[in-house]
């Protein structure tokens, strides 16, 4: 049973990373630019963060297995569709909403199948192996992408995961469902509110990179002089500010709501998904900036970046199943923060790693070190989040969860992107303005044409741009050891955001129980405390 609910966590989160080593070749295949599939990525993400929450309740309704099955259906529809796109658009339709929509129906219900088919002094473990599955297929997935794409095509990826979806189907008689809850009006409202505050919030996160957060970048849209990106957040939140206050008057006059706004007053349940936030924060911008290093840096091939990565996928794997063995009643406030710690070693160390001549061998240790935490994390997580509720409640809360996670994988990837980029440009800018191999008409055209920023490119990219300049190559020399230095000034940079978000993490860590969650039948601490206070929590 869990085999199957980790092949299913695997599938889900699998694409993205295969994409991303993939884009060219995606690219050329469908007539389109490297932008337009950065859009198609974009938007699956999106599809996933706003329809999560709608999902998680249509399980509860409908039942979670069905829910499961109709998802893997929608979802293998999807990765059908996506492996015979002829162009860009049926690209987009095929991976980004039919694949988003299944994803966003299959990831709440797989948390409440957990619930339900796993003892609650083995949760932890089984919440563990689900949430490595998701990891480690993030760190596969260029190697994957990068053997397939590079043995074959791309399109087998996709066509490989329809196989999977079967097989999953097949035998997906074998997990146990719970009987759905009693039928109610679905709360229609609250499902447009989520789906409008998310997917504004989320695109206004992701396209900050490119127009900028406040001042906008050149040729980005504008309202009052001030970027599109402030509305678009602005708008969101307020139109989730909207949703809480909806759900709140839903609950008053006892009708059916999406969520229960009661739900975040519960601390170890505001802990968890809090945790899980800054999780994916910080594994999206350590393997937005990893593979960029190893790839544009270094030169190295799909098939090499991906192995490079494996020491963060065996180890994080390791520690996920093994910390609930090796401490069964350990404080999962203090697993958390141990694997926190971690992860800020090894991002301490990828810092300094990260100079002039550094080569691939520089990642092994760090990697491992942020698999162990990351492993970490895993292995409570979950446990945590949904202990807090009674099992009946586990559909809503894996919504909540995995609306937080992608939420945080996305604002992840969008702000250490645009660190990147802004560091970058920023230096190498001053860098050429103050060498004196670079005539002054170069300095100022570059000022020009990358005021919006600067592309992430490598030295043989750049050259043969050069190349078609009249410029000598002492300038053209000059320029590239430039970019060389700014690159790993804008990485390291990026990494050093990635640290302070894991100070914060560490910080908003006493939210999480220390009580031990794997055995025992009495709700959490927190909770007893709030019940005596006269209030019912859920």
């Amino acid at each position: 049973m869990l085999f199957l609910l980790a092949a299913g966590q695997f599938l889900m989160t699998l694409d993205s990373s295969v994409m991303n080593v993939s884009i060219q070749s995606v690219a050329e295949d469908v007539h389109t630019t490297v932008t337009g599939i950065q859009t198609a990525i974009t938007l699956y993400t999106l599809v996933m963060a706003a329809f999560m929450i709608t999902g998680g309740k249509i399980g509860s309704i409908i039942g979670r297995r069905k829910a499961f099955a109709i998802g893997l259906v929608v979802y293998g529809c999807g990765s059908l569709v996506t492996a015979i796109s002829p162009n860009l658009t049926v690209l987009i339709f095929g991976w980004s909403l039919l694949e988003g929509l299944g994803a966003a129906l299959i990831l709440p219900a797989i948390v409440a199948l957990v619930a339900g088919n796993v003892a609650k002094e083995g949760r932890s473990a089984a919440y563990g192996l689900i949430a490595a599955a998701g990891a480690i297929a993030v760190a596969a997935g260029p190697l994957i992408g990068g053997a397939v794409t590079t043995f074959a095509s791309w399109r087998w990826v996709f066509a490989g995961e329809v196989v999977i979806v079967i097989v999953i189907l097949v035998f997906l008689r074998r997990v146990h469902d719970t009987p759905p809850e009693e039928r109610k009006p679905f709360d229609a409202v609250g499902a447009l509110l989520s789906i409008a505050g998310l997917s504004l919030t989320v695109y206004g996160v992701l396209r900050s990179g490119t127009w900028g957060w406040v001042r906008p970048k050149p040729d980005a849209p504008v309202i009052a002089g001030v970027s599109l990106v402030f509305w678009l957040v602005l708008a969101g939140l307020l139109l989730l500010a909207g949703l809480v206050e909806w759900e709140s008057h839903r609950v008053a006059r006892h009708k059916e709501p999406l969520f229960s706004p009661a739900m975040f007053a519960n601390r170890q349940m505001t802990g968890g998904l809090i945790g899980f936030f800054f999780q994916f924060f910080v594994q999206s911008g350590i393997f937005f900036t990893i593979p960029l290093f190893l790839s544009v840096v270094l030169g190295l091939n799909a098939l090499q970046t991906g192995l490079r990565l494996l020491p963060l996928s065996v180890m994080l794997l390791v520690s996920a199943l093994a910390v609930p063995r090796v401490a069964p009643n350990a404080s999962p406030r203090r697993v958390v923060r141990i694997g926190l710690l971690l992860i800020l070693i090894g991002d301490v160390v990828l810092i300094g790693g990260l100079s002039p001549g550094a080569n691939a061998g520089i990642v092994l240790i760090p990697m491992g070190l942020i698999g162990l935490g990351i492993g970490a994390l895993a292995s409570q997580l979950g446990a945590v989040t949904v202990s807090a509720f009674p099992d009946t409640m586990s559909a809503e809360i894996g919504g909540l969860q995995n609306t937080f996670t992608n939420f945080g994988a996305s604002l992840g990837t969008a702000l250490v992107g645009a660190v990147l980029i802004g560091s970058l440009s920023s230096t190498f800018l001053a860098g050429v303005s103050s060498n004196p191999a670079i005539p002054a008409s170069a300095v100022s055209k570059a000022s020009t044409t990358l005021e919006s920023g600067i592309p992430f490119v490598s030295d043989a990219q750049l050259q043969k741009e050069l190349s078609t300049t009249t410029l000598s190559p002492d300038a053209q020399q000059a320029i590239v050891d430039e970019n060389a230095t700014a690159r790993l000034v804008g990485l390291r940079d990026a990494l050093s955001v990635v640290a302070l978000v894991i100070v914060a993490a560490i910080f908003f860590a006493r939210q999480i129980p220390t009580e031990s969650l794997s055995g025992g039948s009495s709700p959490p601490a927190g909770t007893r405390r709030r019940r005596r206070g006269g209030r019912d929590q859920g």
